[in-house]
C-alpha cells in the first residue's frame, strides 16, 4: 500500500516533475498551434530589448568587462522587461495516496505517478490558456492580467508606439465601400509600418461577429460564394476566408468568468491583422523557475515540483511558468472595426 515516503523517490524530483508536465498535451490553443511565436529560453529574469529609430532587436548577453555588440551611429534606447511569474497550486492529500495500491505489475510509484500526472495535467492546462490569452493580447499590443483589465505589458507605452486602426464600414450589408481597395489599403499599411521588412502575406484574426459582416456584406458575397464552393477541399469549413492574398480567419477562443458569462480573446466587432514571416516579431521569452536548483539554467516553459504539507497531511503540487510574452513591432498589426473610417 502506498505512503506519503514514495514521494521521496527520484521520479517526483523537480526535473522529473518538469519534464512530466512537459510531456503533457497542450490544451488547444490557436495562436499556439499555429506557431506565430518564436519561443525560446532565458537564464535571467529580465531581458533588454534595444531600439535602434523604429528598429527593435535584442541585446545579447556578455562577460562583464568584455565587448559589447556594434550598434552603429544611431540614437538607442535599452528597454528592460521583466517575466511575469504565473505560479498555481494544487495538493494531494494522504487518503488519496493511501487509496493508490500495487496491482499486477505496477508498482506503488507508477501508480502514485499517475494521480500525480492527473493533477499536472489540470494546472498544465490553466497555464496554455493563460499564455494563449497572453499571445493575443501581445497581438492586440496590450498583455493583460487574467482579471482581463490590469495590464501587464503595454507593448505600445513599451516600444514608443501608436496602435493603428482602419474601419472596413461594414456594419450594415448595403454600405458603399470598396472592400479589395479596403485590404490594398489594410496591406500597404502594414508595409509602411514594418519600415521594409519582408513578409510572406497578411492575415486577420477576427470576432465572429466581425467575420459574419465581411463576409456577409453586399460586395463580398459573389466572392464569399466561390470561395464556399471548394469549401469540402479545406479544414475548418467556414471559419477561413482568403481574399485578395489577405487571409481572415475567425478567431474562438476565450474564458467563462465564476458567473458563467464568456469573454472572448477577440472582442466583439473587432479583428486583428498582422504580416506572417517577419523575423523576430512575436517572441516568448521562459525565464527559469524560483527553485535553487534551477537558478541561473536556461528557462523552459513550464516546471513543477512537489513539498509536504503541514503535519504530513499530504504533498502540495506547484506548477508555473515564466514568460515575457512580446509583439516588438505593435505598429504593424492593424486593428479592424466594422465601422467607417
Amino acid at each position: 500500500m502506498a505512503t506519503l515516503d514514495i514521494f521521496n523517490n527520484d521520479a517526483f524530483s523537480v526535473s522529473q516533475l518538469t519534464q512530466t508536465i512537459v510531456d503533457i498535451p497542450r490544451v488547444p490553443t490557436q495562436l499556439g498551434d499555429e506557431g506565430l511565436f518564436n519561443e525560446y529560453g532565458i537564464t535571467t529574469t529580465t531581458m533588454m530589448i534595444e531600439r535602434t529609430g523604429s528598429g527593435l532587436r535584442l541585446v545579447p548577453t556578455a562577460p562583464r568587462g568584455g565587448v559589447g555588440q556594434t550598434a552603429g551611429r544611431e540614437k538607442r534606447k535599452l528597454i528592460p522587461i521583466a517575466a511575469v511569474h504565473l505560479p498555481q497550486r494544487d495538493q494531494i492529500l494522504a487518503d488519496e495516496v493511501q487509496n493508490v495500491r500495487a496491482f499486477g505489475s505496477e508498482t506503488e510509484v507508477e501508480g502514485v505517478q499517475r494521480l500525480v500526472n492527473r493533477q499536472l495535467a489540470q494546472l498544465k492546462g490553466n497555464l496554455d490558456l493563460t499564455l494563449e490569452h497572453m499571445r493575443v493580447g501581445a497581438l492586440r499590443g496590450q498583455v493583460l492580467d487574467s482579471d482581463g483589465v490590469t495590464p501587464i505589458w503595454d507593448l505600445y507605452d513599451i516600444f514608443g508606439m501608436q496602435r493603428q486602426t482602419l474601419g472596413f464600414n461594414i456594419n450594415t450589408a448595403n454600405t458603399a465601400v470598396d472592400l479589395r481597395q479596403k485590404t490594398e489599403d489594410l496591406k500597404r499599411a502594414i508595409q509602411r509600418k514594418l519600415g521594409g521588412k519582408s513578409f510572406t502575406r497578411v492575415r486577420v484574426k477576427c470576432s465572429e461577429s466581425w467575420f459574419d459582416k465581411f463576409v456577409g456584406h453586399d460586395k463580398m458575397y459573389k466572392a464569399w460564394e466561390l470561395y464556399q464552393q471548394g469549401v469540402f477541399n479545406r479544414e475548418f469549413p467556414g471559419q477561413n476566408f482568403v481574399f485578395n492574398g489577405v487571409v481572415f480567419q475567425v478567431y474562438s477562443g476565450g474564458v467563462v468568468d465564476d458567473n458563467g458569462l464568456e469573454h472572448d480573446f477577440i472582442p466583439e466587432g473587432k479583428a486583428y491583422a498582422y504580416p506572417e514571416g517577419v523575423r523576430g516579431m512575436f517572441q516568448i521569452a521562459y525565464a527559469p523557475g524560483d527553485y535553487m536548483s534551477t537558478v541561473n539554467t536556461m528557462g523552459v516553459p513550464y516546471y513543477a515540483s512537489q513539498e509536504r504539507l503541514p503535519h504530513d497531511k499530504g504533498v502540495a503540487i506547484e506548477s508555473q511558468s515564466n514568460p515575457i510574452v512580446l509583439n516588438t513591432l505593435p505598429e504593424a498589426v492593424i486593428e479592424l472595426t466594422t465601422k467607417a473610417t
